[in-house]
């Protein structure tokens, strides 16, 4: 029997936040999940839930503990296997989700001050939206 696919609620259909967090089908497809630990994935989770644009959060491990309804010794070993995967970079209180090993990452480079107005939110005119192009051609 063939199933065919349908949108049960299209009201609800999902969209991208305005906030930055998705997850990466590749976590599924590259056997990361299978990986980890129930503990570990609910942690990476709520990590890339808070985490800003450069996978950046900073809640405490009471915090993390508390919510995730773990004691400090299993919150240890979950960021550990995930630091262990390569999914997470860890200096305390400062958590990282990382692009998954084998992504190809966007370098990084210094902001300026045209960057910082090609970031910044609100309107912006024609010729500013050419003049980014005609910079990021070369």
């Amino acid at each position: 029997m063939k199933i065919i696919k349908q949108v049960l609620r299209p009201g609800r259909l999902r969209q991208t936040p305005p906030q930055f967090s998705w997850v990466d089908q590749a976590l599924v497809r590259r056997g990361y999940i299978d990986r980890c630990e129930a503990r570990a994935a609910a942690l990476y989770l709520f990590l890339i839930t808070v985490a800003d644009a450069q996978g950046l959060s900073y809640y405490s491990a009471a915090t993390l503990a508390t919510r995730l309804h773990l004691t400090p010794e299993e919150l240890g070993a979950a960021r550990a296997q995930l630091i262990e995967l390569e999914l997470i970079a860890y200096q305390a209180p400062l958590y990282q989700v990382l692009a998954l090993p084998g992504t190809q990452v966007a370098p990084q480079t210094a902001p300026t001050q045209a960057s910082a107005r090609e970031n910044s939110a609100g309107p912006v005119s024609l010729a500013h939206l050419f003049e980014q192009m005609a910079r990021r051609r070369g």
